[in-house]
């Protein structure tokens, strides 16, 4: 039943955050951690945009990946900056709207491009020699335009649902603003519309996540076959980088889902702790393992800081 004390907001006042202490510690390592993740990823894709060598499927998700984790990060991310640092607790609501299409839309992107990935490996390790017929750039770079085409029209219409909703008071619960948060701030019984996300979750949870799995078994099956050590030790290095990341992303979700169902009642301050760590240590975590991890783009990285290194000397 809709709520008849129903009333045009124009203005949500974020209220998630204030009974936390020492907000401005919080606001300092979130400024610090989003400015990492900026320079990283940014990092990732001018090294791969400089080099012609790298222009190939797995470097292509890889900034494709950054450019996700940019998006992903910055719609939450400079909110809870303004919030914990500078004292910013209003927003508007067609801002609040795009932000929440933002950040739900780097979400979806960046649980695709972790499968695109991993199909990328699986076939690269167990068909190398038609590898570059069967994932051509062309082939890639259209998998992930399908991607970013399949997110916009999903959150397109989760933008629909939120928009056509009354709401009683401009009173966020939350510290940014997401689907979920504007469905509870509605005069309306918020299950029936949590019904759309559910099977967007179920699909991303429980269809992605073991297609991802299927591959790593297929990939665990090509390499014990092989005979030769070091290129057993070659293809799982290759793999490291992406499992670290999966695992980043899915654990947090499954610590929620874990936690709602043994009964856990956790608290808003708890509950705002735990979506800000699942929002921002996937991406803080993908520049940083592909930096470190990946041999081509540390290499590439490294003769680019001595080269600037010696312009400076000079």
């Amino acid at each position: 039943m809709v709520n008849t004390t129903a009333q045009r907001v124009t203005e949500f006042t974020l209220t998630g955050l204030d009974l936390l202490p020492n907000q401005r510690l919080l606001g300092t390592l979130i400024l610090i951690t989003y400015l990492f993740i900026l320079l990283g990823s940014s990092a990732n894709i001018c090294v791969v945009a400089s080099d012609r060598r790298l222009f190939t499927p797995m470097y292509i998700f890889i900034c494709n990946l950054a450019a996700v984790d940019i998006t992903f990060t910055t719609s939450a991310g400079t909110t809870l900056i303004g919030l914990l640092l500078l004292g910013i607790r209003n927003i508007s609501y067609h801002e609040c709207i795009s932000r929440m299409f933002i950040y739900h839309l780097g979400d979806i992107c960046l649980c695709l491009n972790l499968t695109l990935m991993a199909v990328d490996r699986v076939v690269a390790i167990s068909n190398p020699l038609r590898y570059h017929s069967i994932l051509t750039n062309g082939r890639t770079l259209a998998l992930i335009a399908l991607t970013w085409l399949l997110a916009i029209v999903i959150m397109g219409l989760l933008v629909g649902i939120v928009d056509s909703l009354p709401y009683c008071q401009p009173l966020l619960r939350y510290s940014f603003c997401s689907y979920a948060t504007l469905v509870r701030a509605a005069c309306v019984d918020p299950e029936p519309y949590f019904l759309y996300t559910t099977v967007l979750s179920t699909w991303l949870i429980a269809v992605q996540l073991p297609l991802i799995l299927a591959t790593y078994v297929k990939i665990i099956y090509t390499v014990l076959r092989l005979s030769n050590n070091e290129s057993r030790k070659q293809m799982i290095n290759t793999c490291v980088s992406h499992v670290i990341v999966v695992t980043c992303y899915f654990l947090p979700k499954f610590i929620v889902i874990l936690l709602t169902r043994m009964g856990v009642t956790l608290n808003l301050t708890e509950r705002n702790a735990l979506l800000i760590v699942s929002t921002l240590l996937p991406s803080f975590m993908n520049p940083t393992v592909y930096c470190f991890k990946t041999k081509e783009i540390r290499s590439r990285l490294i003769k680019v800081l001595r080269r600037s290194h010696i312009k400076a000397i000079k």
